[in-house]
């Protein structure tokens, strides 16, 4: 049986539009199950050990915002955590995809889910060869948000009928922790475009063109 794995984060909420929460963000990592990446894994939890963060849990945003558990850590240490999931990132097999919308062209909760579930359906049905070509489709997602969940459930569950659902637990999946990158960085690229980075987006990159190099690339490369 050929499996294909979907993690799924998201970033923002549905509220009304505001300066700090302009966008929201659904992202997709997609592994097809037949790909080993074990090595790759190991080698990560390895590079992570020696950076002295055994088994933890990496979480994007607050690395780069520098907030929660990596609060009292210098920008080098907080590039060097984030450096190494990009690299696992870049080494291992998998695709990427990132709908969203501008909260503020958005009247209500309401569209703002018909317009992502309309962005979801749309890439399914474009890309539908790649997502028949599985006997199963496993979607991962933490139930963080009950409009994604039920936007990811009528969505695939309208367009395909191989479809299972499983609550993660973030700290359990490393390819869960990609997802939160790959919606990180879809919002530092939108705010990057509206030149609206944070202070804290622009000390951590440094400049535009580390960021695009550096990061943006990478993910571009995993694009389906």
């Amino acid at each position: 049986m050929k499996e294909l794995s979907i993690f799924v984060d998201e970033s923002g909420d549905f509220g009304e539009y505001n300066k700090q929460s302009p966008y929201y963000i659904i992202s997709l990592v997609m592994h097809d199950q037949s790909v080993d990446i074990s090595e790759e894994l190991t080698r990560l939890e390895s590079q992570m050990e020696y950076l002295g963060w055994p088994k933890h849990c990496i979480h994007a945003g607050p690395i780069i915002r520098s907030e929660h558990e990596y609060k009292e850590y210098d920008l080098e240490s907080r590039q060097k955590i984030l450096k190494r999931l990009m690299s696992f990132t870049r080494k291992i097999d998998i695709r990427i995809k990132s709908v969203h919308i501008e909260k503020r062209n958005i009247s209500d909760s309401i569209e703002a889910a018909g317009k992502l579930s309309k962005q979801l359906s749309h890439f399914i049905r474009n890309n539908l060869d790649f997502f028949l070509g599985h006997d199963l489709i496993k979607i991962y997602y933490d139930n963080g948000q009950i409009e994604v969940t039920r936007i990811l459930s009528s969505v695939f569950n309208a367009l395909l009928d191989n479809v299972q659902f499983k609550k993660v637990i973030p700290s359990e999946y490393r390819l869960f922790q990609v997802a939160d990158l790959v919606c990180t960085l879809k919002l530092a690229e939108l705010k990057m475009d509206d030149h609206i980075l944070s202070k804290s987006e622009q000390f951590f990159f440094e400049d535009e063109r580390t960021l695009k190099k550096n990061y943006l690339k990478i993910l571009k490369s995993k694009e389906l």
